[in-house]
């Protein structure tokens, strides 16, 4: 049987509120089993899988939402990061030779 917070009381499994002192009994949530790093390297893989399973997991499993949010999000700006560095790459490569040829 469970123990209310906040007087110590003995209260049933189902109670929503303590017979002795009136407070809320708040169930406990179950401790998440499991590796993080997977559900973060899912949404390192698809970012988009990412989103949703942060959008969806983030009341109930914390941890996982979190991983799985971290995941996506260093994805996508890695993504803007390599697209930046591609375009600037290509301005110097061909901006330059095309400015200083004459034809």
């Amino acid at each position: 049987m469970p123990y209310c917070k906040n007087c110590g009381n003995e209260i049933d499994e189902k109670a929503v509120i303590c017979v002795k002192c009136g407070s809320e009994v708040k169930p406990e949530k179950k401790e998440e089993v499991g590796s993080t790093f997977i559900w973060g390297l899912i949404g390192f893989m698809v970012p988009v899988v990412g989103l949703i399973l942060w959008l969806l997991w983030k009341d109930d499993y914390p941890k996982r939402s979190r991983s799985s949010g971290i995941g996506a999000l260093v994805s996508t700006i890695l993504s803007v990061v390599f697209v930046v560095l591609y375009f600037v790459f290509i301005f110097f490569m061909f901006g330059y030779s095309l400015t200083y040829m004459h034809f």
